[in-house]
């Protein structure tokens, strides 16, 4: 066969790669070498023999035929690599990828794929990438494309994190330490410090949680959701909890912990809210009750006194109300790379800054 093509002009490359799959003993060469050659140019490779799931350089020659067939711009090419079976000749489209600003790659499936066909131009992308000098390869599947995840699995991929609708699963491609950053390691919570003109804090009893039917009152906490802000939060807790409509003034402090959720670290932020309305309605399918109380009377529960961290929590909000405690108010900022306005937290009353 390849006599046939020896009136055909020969490109010598020094690039001496080839990957070896193990299922087939499938050898991929990547288009980008030969990117613009013309059409029928033959591309000359050395390599030795071929050994299963091995990367070999040699030293024979065999040719193999460019998949260009019109003389255009690297740009315009669909990325591609040549496939040496014993059956000859097959083409294996790469999977689309985009570049992140880590030398790494991101490949986000879309359209349905069949498994076979998925570790096939998996298996040649990677070969494309070692030849680039990638580093990291994040691949992200969408649940309908659940078939996948195993073949990916079975390549050396790693799951990283998911969410409702996709998975996201990395491979570190250097024989070096993975440095790709980690999932989110923190979840956030708030606490709501709500207190009238009366020193009065409101307070509720959850239904659910480690604290149900102790009758504990405490103040209305809850979760930052995705793309909240802390102050944003805390608001709309205290509204879905109690009715009560508020204002944020500042985060009075926060505390850390860990392994407290799904192995997951803790930050919850203690905010102090100015109500602007006073007459509650509980939340029924999470509030058993909810309150005005004397701040006295809920600092002498004896939860709060044995709790170090909750006593710690009320003597810094009777400081704040004393005036002898500054804390960390949300001042909105802008950057130049974005639009979206951002909250910085930050001790205005030492600054001297006028209040937001």
């Amino acid at each position: 066969m390849f006599r046939s093509l020896c009136r055909t002009p020969v490109i010598r490359s020094r690039i001496r790669y080839l990957l070896c799959v193990p299922a087939n003993k499938s050898c991929f060469f990547s288009s980008s070498v030969i990117p613009a050659l013309p059409s029928r140019t033959i591309a000359r490779f050395s390599v030795s023999k071929v050994i299963p799931g091995k990367e070999v350089r040699g030293v024979s020659s065999f040719n193999v035929r460019s998949m260009t067939t019109t003389s255009v711009s690297s740009k315009s090419i669909i990325p591609e690599q040549v496939v040496i079976t014993e059956n000859g000749e097959q083409k294996v489209e790469l999977l689309t990828a985009s570049d992140d600003e880590h030398e790494g790659v991101i490949v986000n499936v879309k359209d349905p794929m069949d498994p076979v066909v998925f570790v096939s131009s998996l298996r040649a992308s990677m070969a494309h990438w070692r030849q680039q000098g990638k580093k990291g390869v994040w691949i992200k599947l969408p649940i309908e494309q659940a078939n996948l995840v195993e073949v990916a699995v079975k390549e050396g991929f790693l799951y990283h994190h998911a969410e409702p609708k996709y998975l996201m699963l990395t491979y570190w491609i250097p024989e070096t330490t993975n440095i790709l950053p980690v999932n989110a390691s923190h979840r956030v919570g708030i606490g709501a410090f709500v207190m009238n003109d009366k020193r009065e804090v409101l307070v509720v009893q959850e239904k659910n949680g480690k604290l149900r039917g102790k009758g504990i009152w405490k103040f209305p906490t809850g979760s930052v959701e995705e793309g909240e802000d802390i102050c944003k939060g805390a608001i709309r807790e205290v509204k879905e909890e109690t009715g009560i409509d508020t204002e944020f003034v500042e985060i009075l402090a926060f505390r850390q912990r860990h392994k407290s959720f799904f192995e997951k670290s803790d930050l919850h932020f203690l905010c102090m809210l100015h109500p602007l309305s006073f007459e509650i309605q509980k939340q029924e399918s999470e509030i058993e009750a909810a309150q005005w109380m004397p701040i006295e009377e809920y600092a002498a529960q004896p939860f709060v006194l044995k709790h170090e961290v909750f006593k710690y929590f009320t003597d810094i909000c009777l400081a704040k109300k004393d005036n002898d405690y500054a804390g960390f108010s949300a001042v909105s900022t802008r950057s130049s790379c974005s639009d979206k306005p951002r909250y910085l937290y930050l001790n205005t009353h030492d600054l001297k800054l006028p209040p937001s």
